[in-house]
């Protein structure tokens, strides 16, 4: 059975939000042709992870300096309530990613990066041994982001987006084999007045990501 893993990030739960739009277009895509599959949804900024602390240091520090144990065993290492507590909210979100098959993230830019809610979650899955022995090897990761901006090549600020080649990195750091990027820029030129002369370009960026996610297209690896 396919398993699909839904992660949005963005602070806007409204229709506005032009991630959450894209994102439950390709889910309902995605489903209506595997329509067995596994669906699992969080919203990472109505219901956040909590950031890690002293306690999810402490047992991952443990486990690697045994040579990273297996993450059935870590339970052993647990020496406090609070590190029991740490692995308890920690274990069944890795779990959640090395059962899925698809991985589908919306996220929009944030300040040049990726949302603090997105982050948590990253920090808190990558524990040690947490995706070893290639189990990433098949997933597929797909991005959907969303900017108020544009920073492709040519643009005055080109290469200030810094959310796309942390989590191109990230991925493929891990194993992952397929990640493919959609992206649509120039969001806020409804909103803000300096970029009204942009809107064809917003609403040409708008409608390449929406055959994307409809199509299913993308490029690999961004």
């Amino acid at each position: 059975m396919t398993t699909v893993l839904h992660l949005d990030c963005s602070a806007n739960d409204t229709a506005e939000s032009v991630t959450r739009q894209l994102t439950r277009a390709y889910a309902d895509r995605w489903l209506a042709s595997h329509s067995s599959a596994d669906y699992r949804y969080r919203d990472l900024a109505a219901d956040p992870i909590a950031p890690i602390d002293t306690a999810y240091c402490q047992l991952g520090r443990r486990s690697e300096s045994l040579g990273t144990v297996p993450l059935p065993a870590v339970d052993q290492l647990v020496e406090t309530a609070a590190e029991r507590e740490a692995w308890q909210l920690t274990r069944p979100l890795i779990d959640e990613v090395r059962a899925a098959e698809l991985l589908l993230i919306g996220t929009p830019l944030y300040n040049y990066s990726l949302p603090a809610a997105l982050k948590a979650w990253i920090d808190r899955v990558s524990f040690p041994g947490a995706f070893a022995g290639g189990v990433l090897h098949d997933t597929k990761v797909v991005v959907i982001t969303a900017s108020g901006g544009a920073y492709g090549a040519g643009t005055p600020r080109a290469g200030w987006d810094h959310q796309t080649p942390y989590l191109r990195a990230y991925f493929t750091n891990h194993g992952v084999q397929h990640v493919t990027f959609i992206r649509a820029e120039l969001t806020l030129t409804g909103l803000v007045d300096s970029l009204a002369d942009l809107k064809p370009l917003a609403e040409e960026s708008f409608a390449q990501a929406w055959n994307e996610v409809i199509s299913g297209s993308g490029s690999t690896l961004g």
